[in-house]
């Protein structure tokens, strides 16, 4: 059956971009909880960071996080693209996003041990919280980056109905993961801010 054959406008979602909704509200609502304890310990706290811990840096992660951003509008095209049944490009599209986000994660992974060289988790609740905030928002996109490569594998034979609705569901994973991102990141600066 021929992906353009299917219906693209007016459909029912499918069960899988459904569970991919109800997995990225339960995300969300972890890292919400995150966050909201940053705050609580933020405003408890006589001085945030305490004396002692860096400053947060501003000008790499709000970069990084834009670039995270702009990856999602590949996936995107991809997905349009994989409406159309033009498979070839719908593999290249995601092929850049997986490439960005790649780059993206071992960026932050470099920063995220060079910030442990400066001070450790059990530092303090500061340190404790930044990690484990930075931690998930990390975490999220490791698993993104195995949900594109698994993604890139099935794309790579053929594009069949089933595998479009994996891609919108990976696509709608990586708009909350940037949202989610987004949040974290400004969480963390928002002592500079």
């Amino acid at each position: 059956m021929s992906i353009a054959a299917t219906p693209a406008r007016g459909r029912a979602r499918s069960n899988g971009w459904w569970g991919m909704a109800l997995f990225a509200a339960t995300e969300a609502t972890l890292i919400g909880t995150i966050v909201g304890s940053y705050f609580y310990l933020r405003i408890n706290a006589a001085a945030w960071p305490p004396k002692g811990a860096p400053e947060p840096a501003i000008l790499a992660p709000v970069l990084l996080t834009v670039a995270l951003l702009a990856s999602v509008v590949p996936f995107h095209g991809a997905v349009s693209a994989a409406r159309r049944d033009d498979r070839a490009r719908a593999l290249a599209l995601v092929a850049v996003a997986t490439a960005v986000q790649a780059a993206y994660f071992g960026v932050q992974i470099h920063l995220f041990s060079a910030s442990l060289d400066r001070f450790q988790p059990q530092a303090g609740a500061y340190a404790s919280i930044y990690y484990v905030l930075l931690g998930a928002a990390h975490a999220h996109i490791a698993v993104g980056l195995l949900f594109d490569l698994w993604l890139l594998a099935r794309l790579a034979r053929r594009l069949t109905p089933y595998r479009l609705r994996a891609l919108e569901a990976v696509a709608l994973y990586w708009v909350v993961v940037a949202g989610i991102t987004v949040v974290a990141v400004f969480t963390l600066l928002s002592p500079r801010l």
